[in-house]
This record gives structure tokens, sequence and C-alpha cells, in this order.
């Protein structure tokens, strides 16, 4: 392993990768990607890439050009990534969007590792926790919340509450998920195993997410994917009341080792000092 404070340096024949997104600047992919590339030594570089929506297609078939070997989507391009894929993997189906983009050969493949890494996160955070053991609550019906709802979906979760401020919207997402999706005004805490908020709520410089959890079982795991801040209201009220709390860090690490894997040949390990290296960056409040 490189010294991470050793000087690094490219070759002619270093890696390329990036994340697209229009703005990009808040994205902390590149530093938690950069850490793996010190860490490991690859002969390679993660880059951030501004790409204004109506220039993207282009954009990405530049980066092919160029000899890129893929990148990561943010906000707004995951369903325009979607629609320019060669081929997309069944996560990238059920999610309904691309947020990692792999070239080979002169193909564009997608995939979606927002929900894997969702669940990854869970068994690092909760660990006894299993998506088998009783219904789940999604707060929103967002890009986030459909990847989240289908990898619980799939990992086995006898039963999935969708709780959106937009009815329609939640009806449309669960008609688009299938099997045993149900649509809720309210939380129905009672008796869940799993309550995660997938909406902005408790976001700096959003609203906070004001929700009664005495209803949950001490069973039960809270989980939110804001993660700016580390310590959202809603995890510090589980937190208040002995629940296993799961933030938003994890998810966003854990998504970006499948892509890191592909682009630069080692998969890497969330550990304590990734996670503290990328928490540097985000502010408390």
């Amino acid at each position: 392993m490189a010294a991470m404070d050793t000087p690094r340096t490219l070759s002619g024949a270093a890696r390329l990768a990036g994340v697209i997104g229009w703005p990009v600047t808040h994205s902390r992919s590149p530093r938690l990607h950069g850490y793996w590339l010190a860490k490991h030594g690859v002969d390679g570089a993660y880059v951030p890439l501004p790409v204004e929506p109506a220039r993207f297609a282009e954009a990405v078939r530049g980066l092919v050009a160029c000899g890129f070997r893929g990148a990561n989507v943010t906000i707004p391009h995951k369903e325009a990534a979607f629609a320019l894929c060669d081929e997309v993997a069944d996560s990238a189906r059920r999610a309904g969007a691309v947020n990692t983009l792999v070239f080979e050969g002169g193909r564009i493949l997608g995939s979606n590792t927002d929900g894997w890494g969702f669940l990854e996160s869970l068994r690092e955070q909760a660990p006894g926790f299993d998506p088998r053991s009783g219904p789940a609550v999604l707060l929103g019906a967002g890009g986030a919340a459909r990847a989240i709802a289908a990898a619980l979906l799939d990992a086995g979760c006898p039963r999935l509450f969708l709780v959106n401020r937009t009815r329609g919207r939640a009806e449309a997402l669960a008609e688009a998920l299938g099997g045993p999706v149900d649509v809720a005004e309210a939380p129905p805490l009672a008796g869940a195993a799993l309550l995660v908020n997938t909406t902005s709520l408790g976001m700096a410089g959003q609203p906070p997410l004001s929700l009664d959890l005495s209803p949950l079982s001490p069973a039960a795991v809270v989980a939110d994917i804001v993660y700016v801040p580390l310590e959202t209201p809603l995890l510090a009220a589980a937190r208040a009341r002995g629940l296993a709390a799961v933030d938003g860090l994890g998810m966003l690490l854990h998504q970006a080792r499948p892509g890191f894997a592909a682009w630069f040949g080692v998969m890497p390990e969330v550990d304590a000092g990734l996670r503290a290296f990328v928490a540097a960056d985000i502010p408390p409040r």
C-alpha cells in the first residue's frame, strides 16, 4: 500500500474515471475515490466533471473516446444515463436510473449501486438487521427511494410501505416496483422493522423531519440517507430512544465500491480511516 502522504504522479497508462453532475462541486466522490487511489497505489485519477444537461450525451461519448474507464453519474443526469447506455444491469432497471457507467470496447454499460450501497451500510452500522425480519417504511418517492425499495424487496423484505407528500407519486412508484408494496398516508411505525428517510428533510438548510418514533419496537432500525449533517434530528431522536441508527455517509461510501473495482481493478473497503477522511469535509450542521 502506498503511503497516504507520498506524492503521486500519473503515467501515460493511468486509468481515468470521474463524477458527472450539474453542478458537481458538492460531490464528495473525488475525495473518497482519491483516498482509495492513494491507499492502493493505483496509477489513476478520479475527477469532477461538470456537464450541462443538454450536453450530457456528447460529454459521455467524449469520455469514451478519451479512454476513460467510466464515471459516476449524479443529479440531474441519472435518468439520461439510463437512456444513453448500450446495456443496463437489472439493478438499474429496478431503480429506473443509472449512477455508475463502465466503458468497455466502446460500449456504455450502466448499473445502479445505490440500493446495494444502502444494504451494505445497514450491514455495517446495524449488523444484526435482516431485511426479512419485518415491514419497512420508506419516506419519500424519488430516485433514491426507488433504488432502496427495490434492493429491500430483492433482499426479502416482506412488506414495504411508501409515504410521500404527493400520494400520486408514491402510487406510481408502488406500481413500478410491484410486489408487496403499499402506499400509506402516515408512517405505519407499529410493527415496522425499518424506517428509512429518503427525503431532504433534516438536511442542512431544510426543515427537520418531525416524527414520533414511540410506536417503533426497541429492535427497529432507523436510517437516514441525508449525510449533511451526519447526525440528523431523526437519527438523534432514534438514538435517544435506544434504537439502532444508520447515517447516510455509509450509503455514500459503499455505493462507490463497485465502480472503483470496475475502473481501477481493486475492490476497496469502507474503513474507519475513509469514514473519518470524508466526514472531515462535512459541516456539522
